[in-house]
C-alpha cells in the first residue's frame, strides 16, 4: 500500500522505446512511464545505432541521432513543469530556454547576487 501517494507519472504502456541498430535489426520496448522510456535508452545508446522515444501518438519526441538524452531529460522535465504549476512569466535577458522565474540561468543568478 502506497499510503495514499500513488505515482503520478504513470502510463498505459503507450510510450515507446524504439532501438533501432545496423545489425540486429529494430526492437520496440513498450513503457509504462516516460521515466522509464529515458531510462531504458540511457541504458542502450551506446549499444545501438539510434534510439528513439515514440509518444503515444506515433510522434518521435527523441532521437539520439539528433540529442543527447540527458539534455532531452532536462528540457522534458521543465517542459512537464511547465504545464502542471502556474509560474509568472520570466523573460530571460540572455535568452536561456532553461530559465524560470523560480528556476534561473546562471547568469541570471549571479545578476541577482550582484544587485
Amino acid at each position: 500500500m502506497t499510503g495514499g501517494l500513488d505515482p503520478t507519472e504513470e502510463y498505459d504502456g503507450s510510450i515507446t522505446v524504439r532501438l533501432l541498430d545496423d545489425t540486429d535489426g529494430t526492437r520496440q520496448i513498450q513503457c509504462t512511464s516516460y521515466y522509464e522510456a529515458i531510462d531504458l535508452v540511457k541504458e542502450h545508446q551506446y549499444a545501438v545505432t539510434v534510439a528513439k522515444i515514440i509518444d503515444r501518438d506515433g510522434d518521435v519526441v527523441f532521437t539520439s541521432a539528433e540529442m543527447d538524452i540527458g539534455d532531452w531529460a532536462v528540457e522534458w522535465e521543465h517542459a512537464k513543469r511547465r504545464l502542471s504549476v502556474t509560474v509568472d512569466e520570466y523573460e530571460c535577458p540572455y535568452d536561456s530556454v532553461a530559465c524560470f522565474a523560480d528556476d534561473l540561468c546562471v547568469q541570471c543568478q549571479m545578476d541577482k547576487i550582484q544587485n
